[in-house]
């Protein structure tokens, strides 16, 4: 499994019993499960009294890292001891560890049918629409005069044969950004396909 930097450090500040204690760890665990399986669930999970004297964004970093894991390991479906031994890897004691693989192995199935409902395939762009908008005023009532643009991508997803769309505002430099991305993408497929 490949994590990146960031997920790793996460990682071994949750398996620290010095910024988390026993109960703090279990809380934290248990809502990245519930963040992730659960559609409903939101912030307040994190809002636990139990969970109250870390700093927040330690706590955000360890619960997206943790987070990041618990899908890693549910896409490759790791088995307990390949779960126990990148755990070791990362510094987790033994008593972390066995809390860690009772809950995955608690909502292993779940995990999987979620994974499995996303689908194998990318969404692939049909049609693209935007709109220029020009911007006067914010929120604030702080004046802006600056063009926007308003960009829908139709995306057709071959898995689940739906239509869905997404769209997204960016001002000119974020469009000109995107255009050239897309431009080096087209042509770094054209020379792979001459190949």
């Amino acid at each position: 499994m490949e994590l990146s930097e960031y997920v790793q450090r996460g990682f071994q500040t949750l398996a620290d019993p010095g910024s988390f204690d026993s109960n703090a760890f279990a809380l934290l665990l248990r809502a990245a499960f519930q963040s992730l399986l659960d559609a409903r669930a939101d912030e307040a999970a994190l809002d636990h009294p139990g969970l109250k004297h870390i700093d927040p964004v330690v706590l955000k970093h360890c619960h997206t890292a943790a987070a990041a894991y618990i899908l890693e390991a549910g896409k490759h479906r790791v088995d307990k001891s390949t779960l126990s031994t990148y755990l070791e890897d990362c510094k987790f004691d033994q008593d972390r560890i066995e809390i860690f693989c009772a809950e995955y192995q608690n909502n292993k199935n779940s995990l999987e049918i979620l994974l499995g409902s996303i689908g194998r395939a990318l969404p692939h762009i049909t049609d693209v629409s935007w709109c220029l908008e020009y911007q006067i005023k914010t929120n604030q009532l702080h004046k802006m005069y600056r063009p926007g643009y308003l960009v829908t991508l139709n995306v057709e997803n071959s898995d689940s044969q739906s239509y869905p769309e997404i769209s997204f505002s960016c001002n000119m430099e974020q469009l000109q950004d995107l255009v050239g991305k897309l431009k080096d993408a087209s042509k770094s497929l054209e020379r792979a396909t001459q190949l």
